[in-house]
């Protein structure tokens, strides 16, 4: 355990520390809602790996995954990979100083791995306990790190640098990478992908609308990443929802990442 914590500590702080040194957002330019791509050339590239990815082996694996496995199955396990998230949830909100939020994941947590079957079902929704949803990305952000540039990460797929320092430390943070006893080692990290493999079958008319048949489709995803993560980040600050939120997006009522029956690839700004 020891030695995975010095772990952490090697890989996280010199990720915070390029984090600072990278070409850097003015301060309100996310706010009006506008791209930071400074690697664009590099981006496209990586674009184009991570198409053929889909296109040759993920695509086809997760229209296969949903095709062959029964959807209360699918539901079960994606469940399952949320469930096993919410120890490491707790610590960005404990870094977020956010305490509520904090207890109501482990909360969440213990009545879902129990009661839930080994959290392969989420019986808190049915208690009315609260959501949550957080990760390291929304720490920083916290912590007042902007946005950063836009970047297209190998095999994951769209981000800024401020959140690719958060999916990094979000696969160290997890408690549960230190229990002395689990069923694998990365449970986490396979069950995240099993996870994205049965939301990309369930959704991908969807997906293959922007990936295929837009005649930009690195400037969609961008355009699509963009805004819902500002609309998730801004959701709990009053100010920056106020400032987000003006004519034409007004009307806008739902929130992509609270309500489970809203397509995740969907532009949140779409009418």
């Amino acid at each position: 355990m020891l030695s995975r914590l010095r772990l952490k500590h090697l890989v996280v702080l010199p990720l915070v520390f390029v984090l600072t040194a990278c070409a850097s957002q003015p301060a309100d330019q996310a706010a009006r809602g506008e791209v930071f791509d400074p690697y664009e050339g590099t981006n496209r590239s990586m674009h184009r790996f991570n198409l053929g990815l889909d296109r040759f082996l993920f695509r086809p694996a997760s229209k296969g995954y949903v095709k062959i496995v029964p959807d209360p199955m699918v539901t079960s396990f994606s469940t399952f990979a949320e469930n096993i998230s919410l120890p490491g949830q707790a610590v960005d909100y404990l870094l977020q100083g956010n305490p509520k939020q904090m207890g109501n994941a482990l909360l969440r947590f213990a009545i879902n791995m129990t009661v839930g079957g080994f959290g392969l079902s989420a019986p808190a929704d049915e208690l009315n306990l609260p959501p949550v949803d957080t990760d390291f990305g929304e720490t920083l952000h916290v912590w007042g790190f902007g946005e950063g540039a836009y970047v297209e990460l190998p095999f994951y797929g769209p981000s800024t640098t401020r959140d690719a320092v958060g999916v990094v430390v979000n696969l160290f943070s997890n408690p549960i990478n230190f229990a002395p006893t689990r069923p694998a080692d990365n449970l986490g990290v396979y069950a995240e992908v099993v996870r994205r493999m049965g939301d990309r079958g369930r959704f991908s008319d969807t997906v293959d609308s922007i990936l295929y048949d837009s005649a930009d489709s690195y400037a969609q995803a961008r355009l699509i990443y963009l805004q819902n993560r500002r609309f998730e980040l801004a959701r709990d600050d009053e100010d920056a929802y106020l400032g987000l939120y003006t004519d034409p997006y007004a009307e806008i009522g739902t929130d992509p990442v609270r309500d489970p029956y809203l397509d995740p690839y969907e532009d949140p700004y779409a009418e």
